[in-house]
């Protein structure tokens, strides 16, 4: 885990609608952490890799970036944020009166104070075991059929009252969507999750 008092390397902040998962279509502000070793080699976001490329921004300074919009929800993503201590963050946010939602790989302890924890897991670096019982959303981001066995293997790991997600990886949408598709009609505990956000051409 990396540290530095009260700042994190910051890739981008923006606000927009949310374009996966249980929020999808819901008005977010977007905080972009800076650093990730996990390497799946199809992230759309690869620029946020190295955090030495990025600058080191204070928490008071993307708390008041934030509060300045509309949203009552921050999302912390990255990289993989949890590469960084998030108490500050966190702590700073909620004092403003806003949400907090972290989406991680879940590969580094859990930090900070969260509302929601959207679980991504990556066969390239696995999950802690202690994060899944604290998932409020399982998003499985499948590529191929191989996928659909590591979406099983993960979802019994979570709580039962963790919602389950299956996202078709975007440069292969085409391929996978009726596999996909199928699986969900016979396992009817899974949703579907698009990334409406391309779709839509939302920044």
């Amino acid at each position: 885990m990396i540290s530095k008092p009260d700042s994190y390397p910051i890739v981008e902040e923006f606000y927009t609608l949310q374009g996966e998962g249980y929020f999808s279509g819901q008005a977010a502000y977007f905080i972009r952490i800076a650093g990730c070793d996990v390497g799946c080699p199809w992230c759309d976001t690869k620029v946020s890799w190295d955090a030495g490329r990025h600058r080191w921004v204070e928490v008071k300074k993307l708390v008041k970036n934030a509060a300045e919009f509309s949203a009552l929800r921050v999302v912390i993503t990255g990289g993989e944020p949890l590469m960084y201590q998030l108490d500050p963050l966190c702590t700073g946010l909620k004092d403003a009166g806003i949400q907090t939602s972290l989406e991680t790989s879940g590969a580094y302890p859990l930090s900070g104070k969260w509302d929601w924890i959207c679980l991504s897991p990556k066969t390239y670096k696995e999950p802690l075991p202690e994060i899944f019982r604290l998932a409020n959303e399982l998003k499985m981001v499948i590529a191929n059929k191989d996928d659909l066995e590591w979406a099983v293997e993960n979802s019994k790991k979570v709580d039962d009252k963790c919602l389950l997600y299956l996202q078709p990886e975007w440069s292969v949408f085409r391929n996978v969507s009726d596999l996909i598709v199928d699986f969900v009609k016979e396992n009817p505990k899974w949703r579907v999750s698009l990334q409406t956000h391309k779709f839509m051409r939302i920044p």
